[in-house]
């Protein structure tokens, strides 16, 4: 763990401009820096980056934060890995605190394995220039048209037959047998020798998202072979069901292209990579897992899976559909030509022919489905029954409301059938599913239950894993308010304490706010106003920042201090939304001062009453609204109670409509 001195003293030395431009290009506009997006494409820079704030800002995207949010944000990594990162960058020393024994067994174990692996990737790559690896392993990555920089890029390999091993090569550098064992590198025999584990393969290095070797496929080049491939087992600092052949190379592109592509092989995933289109991955020897959808949804919620053209690239791409669509993600699919596959397409079409082609032939799950299954009904009705039935099943499993709804009137248009007869099925569907859920997790808290206690330590230095703490609002961008109409004057209440928390405000003499012994500050007047009217913030993540923020001011923190706590929490939500409502959207300019000649402290004077008049005034609007739309589902009586209610909040609405106006014309 690093110590929260040092935590300080890295995010205190950190500058906004200088990491920012380690990745990106910046330009000087005044005060700031200006460039073109990293995380989405754009020609018009839209990308802004305040060293007075230490904030950077994209008005494209959304995304803002401070300089270790970038650096997660940018290099899809955790809060500690930006936060040595940056520690990296200015040359500042990390001491771990204290650490128990069995902490550092574990730590020092995967730590082991993990520089196994890497010594064994060298390995294999040496070997590929040498020897059998030069005629065999060299020349067949060379028939596949794959070039000198794209075998280097991945480092490819070759794992030697004969007197040359793997195991005599780490011994010999120091490495132990149970390393070697426990990295999924040797076997043992029946008499208790070691033997490799890879032999006369073809090497393709696995790495984790943070980009470690943690594993390897080996490709058999013998046709008598029965196991063409090869892949190393689970161990401490591997679950092939976790990680996804690739990732390393492509979480980036991912991001900034907002869609992944899922193909079957290693092959077809770095043919695609050396071509130009390099937002690809590919399961480790598994079928696609719902662990693997959940690591690209890290980076897109949009998914492209593009198997073979063959009956099992179809069926492949059936049975991940459901599983992708279970997990919230959206998904469509490219179909190949029959006796293609995405390497050997590649192969015979340029970039933009493969772009194109992924762009014009990329299908919604529902018309791949419709179409695959209608031309295999013919004109059975029985069978085209059966395809309606399979396609509600589908629709189910979509978690989101609106979405499903979407697609259940688009099956119903495509097939000429009443919508809800299809929304009885896709109901019944979606009942078991959350019972069958319901079922599982209980099943799940049995057995943890009946399981003795044990940590589950998984370093992230190891995995490149984001830990849940870290993980809050990254997901979709931008944190996106509950409340569709309280949100804005929550963000311009929250937004004037994050920039004027600490200014004293001047009342003049005739104010109902004047005190000639008390001069609030924007903090305490705001804190004030929400007390009195018995609010708190409905939105939960103002709600987080204003919290923290009042927790911190009670307790005598400088609002600069507070500020730069919440900038570079390890909360990434609560750093999120500081972020984006640091930086002034919706607030008074510069230019609006300058034009009324007056200062910002009289300004706020007006202002903030008024932004808490309208806040209360939003409160009744909210209210109403809830009313109205749950009316239909009322009893007669009820109805008749919440018009009432309706009724009452709108004269309370108008009376403070009328006051608004009257006191700040």
């Amino acid at each position: 763990m690093i110590p929260q001195e040092t935590v300080q003293q890295i995010i205190d030395t950190a500058r906004i401009e200088e990491v920012v431009s380690d990745f990106v290009t910046l330009k000087r506009r005044g005060a700031n820096y200006v460039a073109c997006c990293p995380f989405h494409n754009e020609k018009t820079p839209s990308f802004y980056v305040s060293p007075a704030k230490g904030i950077y800002k994209c008005f494209g995207c959304g995304k803002a934060g401070s300089a270790v949010g970038f650096v997660m944000e940018h290099e899809h990594c955790s809060y500690v890995e930006a936060l040595r990162y940056i520690a990296r960058k200015y040359r500042i020393e990390i001491v771990e605190e204290e650490e128990s024994a069995e902490e550092i067994m574990r730590r020092q174990r995967s730590e082991s394995l993990l520089l196994v692996s890497e010594f064994a990737q060298k390995f294999f790559t040496e070997q590929l220039h040498k020897g059998e690896g030069l005629d065999l392993g060299y020349a067949y990555f060379r028939s596949r048209d794959l070039e000198d920089s794209t075998i280097e890029q991945f480092g490819l390999g070759w794992a030697p037959s004969g007197q040359t091993t793997l195991l005599d090569a780490a011994r010999a550098a120091g490495y132990k047998d149970e390393y070697l064992l426990g990295a999924g590198l040797a076997v043992q025999r029946e008499d208790g020798s070691l033997a490799d584990k890879f032999r006369e393969r073809v090497m393709f290095p696995i790495h984790s998202v943070s980009g470690r070797v943690i594993a390897f496929s080996g490709r058999t080049l013998r046709s008598d072979n029965p196991a063409k491939y090869v892949n190393s087992p689970d161990t401490d600092i591997y679950k092939k069901s976790n990680i996804l052949f690739g990732i390393w190379f492509a979480k980036s592109e991912i991001a900034r292209q907002d869609a992944c592509i899922i193909v079957e092989g290693n092959v077809d995933l770095v043919m695609l990579h050396q071509l130009g289109i390099r937002n690809v991955v590919a399961p480790c020897g598994t079928s696609l897992t719902v662990q693997q959808i959940r690591l690209i949804r890290k980076f897109t919620s949009n998914i492209i899976l593009m198997n073979d053209g063959d009956s099992a690239g179809i069926h492949a791409s059936l049975r991940d559909i459901d599983l992708i669509l279970q997990e919230g993600l959206n998904v469509k699919i490219v179909l190949l030509p029959d006796g293609e596959d995405p390497d050997s397409y590649a192969r015979k079409h340029t970039l933009a022919e493969m772009q194109g082609f992924i762009a014009s032939g990329a299908k919604d799950f529902l018309d791949f489905k419709s179409d695959l299954l209608l031309a295999d009904a013919g004109g059975d009705p029985l069978r085209k029954a059966n395809l309606i039935n399979d396609l509600a099943d589908t629709v189910a499993r979509i978690p989101d409301a609106v979405k499903r709804t979407v697609y259940l009137n688009a099956a119903a248009e495509k097939f000429g059938v009443e919508s809800d007869i299809i929304l009885q099925r896709v109901n019944r569907t979606r009942t078991k599913l959350l019972e069958d859920e319901r079922k599982e997790n209980e099943r799940a808290r049995r057995e943890a239950e009946r399981a003795p206690l044990q940590e589950d330590y998984e370093p992230v230095q190891d995995f490149g894993e984001i830990p849940p703490e870290d993980m809050n609002g990254m997901e979709a961008g931008s944190y996106v308010p509950e409340n569709r109409i309280l949100a804005p004057i929550e963000a311009e209440l929250l937004g004037l304490l994050l920039t004027y928390g600490d200014t004293v405000i001047e009342f003049e003499t005739d104010s109902p706010f004047y005190d000639p012994e008390v001069k609030p500050t924007v903090a305490s007047l705001l804190s004030e106003g929400l007390e009195q009217n018995g609010f708190s913030f409905v939105n939960s993540g103002y709600r987080a920042v204003y919290e923290a923020y009042m927790k911190e001011s009670d307790a005598g923190v400088e609002h600069s201090q507070i500020l730069s706590s919440l900038l570079n929490s390890p909360d990434r939500l609560l750093a999120r939304v500081t972020a984006d409502n640091s930086i002034e959207k919706y607030r008074l300019s510069v230019q609006k001062l300058q034009a009324s000649m007056t200062s910002t402290s009289s300004w706020l004077a007006n202002g903030l009453p008024k932004a808490i008049l309208t806040y209360a005034e939003r409160r009744l609007e909210s209210r109403v609204d809830s009313l109205r739309r749950a009316i239909p589902s009322m009893k007669d009586e009820e109805q008749v109670a919440a018009l009432k209610e309706i009724v009452s909040l709108q004269r309370k609405q108008g009376r403070i409509k009328k006051n608004i106006k009257e006191k700040f014309k």
